[in-house]
């Protein structure tokens, strides 16, 4: 079985999240996104220090998806360099491994 992994992207766009999130789960890429925010976000671009309201969007999959998950983002995605994070998920509960697991096997 492969690895469970987090995928986490920002926005300051909540609608471009969601096309994002239908997109990943239409075409069985994630088993499930969910967007939370807004939250304010500080960062450095360009040799300067930006703030702006985004939103977050946590997509739910497996390892081997992400290079897929990865390239969907960049091509939906206005900014420049999106934030396209993975953590694994060292534990879960068995159904929910088994759901995610089913969920993006054809995919």
């Amino acid at each position: 079985m492969d690895n469970l992994i987090l995928i986490t992207t920002t926005s300051d766009n909540r609608e471009e999240l969601e096309c994002i999130a239908a997109h990943l789960v239409e075409r069985n890429l994630a088993a499930c996104c969910q967007i939370s925010g807004p939250i304010s976000s500080w960062y450095r671009w360009h040799e300067k220090t930006e703030s702006t309201l985004e939103w977050v969007c946590s997509i739910k999959t497996i390892q081997r998806r992400f290079s897929d998950v990865e390239i969907a983002i960049s091509k939906l995605h206005h900014y420049d360099v999106p934030q396209i994070v993975a953590v694994e998920i060292c534990n879960s509960s068995k159904g929910y491994e088994t759901w995610v697991q089913e969920s993006v096997a054809n995919g």
